[in-house]
């Protein structure tokens, strides 16, 4: 029968590829030798059994297999490169509720496996796994359910997270995943820039449709319709928002007044799983406030720092500090901060304004690879991370290659609690002024956020331009 998955998929020879980058990396970091094992996510239930949580498959499973069904499994072996599929036959009380599907076989095909076995065949040839000669090596395991199922294969039943990991997850395995993930093929470029325009175009519609007396959820309710209408999901939680000094506040039933600013961080994931992520701030009313408006224009500034500076060879790092110091210029500029910039940023007074990192690596997940562990993605073997309140806080560090995606993020806040803690214990009073401070507290905060892709020269943003200015949002505003 026709594979009605094929929809959803590259073609056959782009997972074919993808595995041999993959082992071939491996082999490049001296593992010569053993099996890796790959499962797919399994349905999650949300109150009972049969009533599951809408299906997202794992992102690295859907990076090198493809198939986006639960419950498969796949084996690669490190020395001849073979791929097993392990994979049952449905039976009619499967048919009955799901119709006809592909066979295994079929499912193996398509993306190029050379093998198939039925699933009671991992349990044999793994179940041992502790006595084998060869070893068996896992991506880390983030579901509960995945860590019980790999405690089943390896007959080891109860064994803890840390257990599994100590025995079968091995770092090198994890950066030969992750330094074939974060350099973006074409057809991957083509989804990501495919879920940034349409994410986009909703940014727009917002910018131009929310209202007085709209609440926080019609927003988010408005950016899920969108979405669907597009024939995507949400690739996070939609964060709509008043109160953008809660940085990732959920939506609630809040109504938006004249004198409100918005913030509106959301993003939508293609069929194929890639992922885009933009941030808007405006005001709900036809202008930003002054105060605002001076705390935007200084994000501004910032973000354009940020952006200009992008290039391979170039430490993220140093592109999230430059930014940094664009902030603490025209915040003393403003009053509120005091001193040598520099010094301000090297001892991290800033991050009073701006407590996290300037961005994160985006492809089939909004945060990319995340999920292998965010110190490798984001540090790898070159950089540790810093303990500086804001600056450990940085996703992504390390140096910029072609090919790879990423956010470039700024943000600005005012966080009554963070303001109050760091008065009280005297935090960098001799950068920050903390009287004006508290005359400022009503600006709230304000992101800007788009998407990249480094290149052979620089960098170029991803999908249509969006005139971000104080000019272009207040036109919007004022003229809706």
């Amino acid at each position: 029968m026709e594979n009605i998955y094929n929809a959803f998929m590259f073609m056959q020879e782009v997972y074919k590829k993808r595995r041999r980058a993959f082992l071939e990396a491996i082999r490049d970091r001296e593992i010569t030798r053993g099996t890796i094992l790959l499962l797919a996510n399994s349905h999650c239930p949300r109150n009972y059994p049969d009533n599951c949580y809408p299906f997202r498959q794992d992102s690295s499973w859907l990076y090198l297999i493809g198939l986006n069904i639960p419950d498969l499994a796949c084996t690669l072996d490190i020395e001849s490169g073979e791929s097993c599929l392990y994979a049952d036959e449905l039976g009619l009380e499967d048919i009955i509720w799901t119709g006809e599907l592909p066979s295994p076989e079929e499912l193996a095909y398509s993306v190029g496996i050379e093998k198939v076995s039925p699933t009671s065949a991992l349990f044999d040839s793994l179940g041992q796994a502790p006595k084998l000669r060869e070893p068996v090596f896992i991506l880390p395991p983030y579901q509960d359910r995945q860590i019980t199922r790999l405690s089943e294969i390896f007959g080891a039943a109860g064994s803890s997270l840390r257990e599994l990991i100590h025995r079968h997850v091995d770092p090198r395995v994890i950066l030969a995943l992750v330094s074939v993930r974060e350099i973006k093929a074409p057809e991957e470029l083509t989804e990501i820039e495919r879920a940034v325009s349409i994410t986009k175009v909703i940014h727009e519609e917002l910018l131009h449709e929310l209202k007085t007396g709209w609440t926080e959820k019609d927003a988010a309710d408005f950016v899920l319709s969108r979405a669907s209408a597009q024939g995507c999901e949400l690739s996070f939680s939609t964060i709509a928002t008043c109160h953008p000094s809660v940085l990732h506040n959920s939506p609630t039933e809040h109504v938006a007044t004249v004198h409100d600013t918005f913030l509106l961080d959301a993003g939508v994931e293609t069929p194929l799983g890639y992922a885009g992520d933009l941030t808007t701030t405006f005001p709900v009313g036809p202008g930003f406030s002054h105060q605002s408006k001076e705390i935007y224009q200084v994000l501004c500034e910032s973000f354009k720092t940020a952006t200009n500076a992008l290039a391979p060879g170039v430490r993220f790092l140093d592109v999230h500090k430059k930014a940094s110091l664009t902030i603490t210029k025209g915040l003393v500029s403003l009053g509120l901060m005091k001193g040598d910039p520099v010094e301000a940023v090297d001892l991290g007074a800033h991050a009073l304004f701006f407590p996290h990192g300037l961005g994160h690596q985006i492809g089939l997940d909004v945060h990319d690879m995340e999920g292998l562990g965010e110190d490798y993605v984001g540090y790898g073997e070159e950089l540790k991370r810093s303990e500086q309140f804001g600056l450990r806080s940085l996703r992504l560090a390390k140096t910029l290659k072609p090919g790879m995606v990423h956010s470039v993020e700024p943000g600005i806040y005012f966080i009554p609690r963070l303001v109050q803690k760091w008065r009280t214990e005297r935090i960098c009073e001799n950068f920050l002024n903390y009287d004006i401070i508290e005359k400022w507290m009503s600006v709230g905060g304000m992101r800007i956020e788009e998407d990249w892709c480094i290149i052979d020269k620089g960098a170029r943003r991803l999908g249509p331009a969006f005139d971000k200015s104080i000019e272009a949002i207040e036109n919007v505003r004022a003229n809706r």
